[in-house]
């Protein structure tokens, strides 16, 4: 059950960081005002950050958070990253990407397959998240992961060469080529598997960076101090 809970908490956290950035194509007014980074229409207020980073930093061990310098490091990595996830979100709505009532559905269900009935449900009222909140969260969670499948996969061509470079640097090294010979492991798989993360691991930093440069990016300094210090 341990396990369960903390897989819970780490998908509430990833979730919760694009929750907040659902509700900013029209913020009101107070928002506006009050944000942290404004991109395009969409808005991060220190609320917004806050209840994200309460739940992220389960993920971490509770000494490093007593740590100032950690602790600033992940506020800075978890604001980095969500501020990333709102050019993303712009980026769909350039591009006219959008997530359908069956892909939310589906995510779901593969979600809550994981736990007995209605104990999603209450380990959600258990953080204070709303159900709606929190698949409004997951449906910007899906449309980020769409956009980086439509920009980044079609750059990743994986070639037999690779394959076969990767095995000798990883397995033949290691002492592994029995696995590979009697096919446990699924080891084929499993290489391209890597080499194809490596691979969007790369492609994604230059797109970030032509994306922050075409769209606005608004930083208040003032609301930042908040959540970092000055």
């Amino acid at each position: 059950m341990m396990k369960s809970i903390y897989n819970f908490t780490i998908l509430l956290a990833a979730v919760l960081t694009v929750s907040a950035l659902a509700a900013c194509d029209k913020p009101d007014s107070k928002s506006a005002k009050e944000y942290v980074i404004r991109v395009g229409d969409r808005v991060l207020t220190v609320r917004d950050f806050d209840k994200a980073f309460e739940i992220a930093k389960i993920a971490y061990p509770p000494k490093a958070m007593q740590d100032p310098v950690a602790l600033k490091e992940v506020q800075l990595r978890l604001l980095k990253q969500m501020t990333e996830e709102m050019i993303i979100i712009e980026r769909a709505k350039e591009l006219g990407i959008e997530i359908s009532v069956s892909e939310v559905e589906k995510a779901v269900s593969e979600i809550k397959k994981d736990y007995p009935e209605d104990v999603f449900e209450q380990m959600l009222l258990e953080y204070a998240v709303s159900y709606n909140s929190w698949e409004e969260g997951l449906k910007n969670r899906l449309l980020v992961e769409k956009v980086l499948g439509e920009e980044l996969d079609k750059q990743v061509l994986i070639t037999p060469g690779e394959i076969s470079k990767y095995y000798e640097e990883y397995y033949v090294k290691d002492g592994l080529t029995s696995d590979f010979k009697d096919g446990s492991g699924n080891i084929p798989e499993i290489i391209v598997k890597n080499l194809r993360r490596q691979k969007l691991e790369a492609a994604y930093k230059p797109w970030m960076e032509s994306l922050q440069k075409k769209y606005t990016i608004e930083v208040n300094k003032a609301q930042l101090a908040k959540i970092i210090g000055s």
